[in-house]
């Protein structure tokens, strides 16, 4: 699992609207998110403290929805769409089978192809 684009993410493209993300940096920043989400919630029912979820949800919300409106882009939709999600279950549905749909190949007209001009962030390097 390549962690680093989750941290790419919350570091470096908070609020970032603009631009393309292909499927492997969109599902991994979900898949982390959802990892540590259930970790949270585990140590929130231990605890009591309730409230790590909410910070954490209220956190990870605006590069969460970066990343979804980038995603969009790459398939060359609008990163509005994401609007639908506020459909019960039809719009999850809606909005999964764009988010799986493989970007469009070269330029489109919210930037270049990501998959040829971003590699997946460095890891950091291990202090010695």
């Amino acid at each position: 699992m390549n962690w680093n684009w989750y941290v790419d993410i919350l570091k470096n493209r908070y609020a970032q609207f603009d631009g393309r993300a292909h499927r492997e940096e969109f599902w991994m920043f979900v898949l982390v998110n959802f990892l540590v989400s259930l970790g949270i919630a585990v140590v929130a029912i231990i605890t009591h403290l309730w409230i790590l979820r909410a910070i954490y949800a209220l956190a990870v919300l605006i590069p969460g929805l970066a990343v979804g409106a980038r995603r969009l882009h790459d398939t060359n939709k609008s990163g509005w769409l994401q609007l639908l999600l506020l459909i019960p279950l039809i719009g999850l549905i809606i909005m999964i089978v764009f988010w799986v749909q493989d970007g469009d190949k070269g330029q489109n007209q919210y930037g270049p192809d990501p998959r040829g001009s971003v590699p997946p962030p460095a890891p950091p390097a291990a202090a010695a």
